[in-house]
């Protein structure tokens, strides 16, 4: 889904620093099975993944097997598109966003070293293509492959395979660190309450305020507008 200039949202940029960890190219290996606070800790490894793009990462047109990237850099508000955030030549900080992506950061780095292009933005073409929009010369992870590798499943699950996995919550009053809230384009990772119960500390990866893997604060009646509905992954621990 696109929250594109929309809303104000905080990013917090060291939210669950507590929780890194040593090696934040090291995520946990997959499982039948997860405790919150690995969750977390993974979803706040995304975050600090540092690298420094260059020309050969940029691409705006078709891959080699026809598929049309759009990666989002700096250049991306030139092609009709908003939120473009990293620049060739420059540190950064935080895996970008790529439909269908599910890299693990060690992976995206790995990647990057193939010259793959860094990212690939969500368009309506891409939602109409579902997997088959997703390119193959591109690296990094999308909103469903990002809570699927924070919930150490063995393939990335689309959000609406999700809830085959997970049960529904009856109250977003029940949420506890590593649930997910859910609507029909768009997941979230849920992390604690703030403002006083206003707002809820989540990560997603994109697509606001950019296309990359961002902790921050979302109004809950943002999301109770958008449709998002609460829910926990049957292989959660506590």
């Amino acid at each position: 889904m696109n929250w594109l200039g929309k809303f104000s949202i905080v990013v917090l940029a060291g939210l669950a620093a507590s929780c890194a960890p040593k090696d934040p190219l090291k995520i946990p290996e997959p499982a039948r099975s997860v405790t919150r606070d690995e969750v977390i800790a993974t979803a706040y490894a995304y975050t600090q993944v540092t690298w420094t793009p260059g020309e050969r990462h940029v691409k705006h047109g078709a891959d080699q097997n026809g598929i049309i990237v759009h990666t989002p850099d700096v250049s991306l508000n030139r092609k009709g598109f908003a939120n473009g955030w990293w620049e060739p030549g420059k540190e950064m900080k935080g895996m970008p966003y790529q439909w269908g992506g599910f890299d693990s950061p060690r992976k995206f780095l790995e990647s990057l070293e193939r010259s793959e292009f860094a990212g690939d933005i969500s368009t309506s073409s891409k939602r109409a293509l579902g997997d088959e929009g997703t390119s193959l010369n591109a690296c990094g992870i999308d909103c469903s492959g990002f809570v699927s590798r924070c919930w150490r499943l063995e393939r990335p699950y689309s959000t609406k395979e999700l809830p085959s996995i997970s049960r529904k919550l009856k109250s977003s009053l029940l949420l506890k660190a590593g649930d997910i809230l859910l609507n029909d384009q768009h997941v979230l990772i849920f992390k604690q309450w703030s403002q006083g119960g206003k707002s809820m500390l989540v990560y997603e990866a994109g697509p606001y305020p950019v296309w990359r893997v961002n902790a921050a604060e979302i109004p809950v009646k943002k999301l109770e507008a958008e449709g998002y509905w609460p829910w926990r992954y049957v292989g959660i621990r506590e």
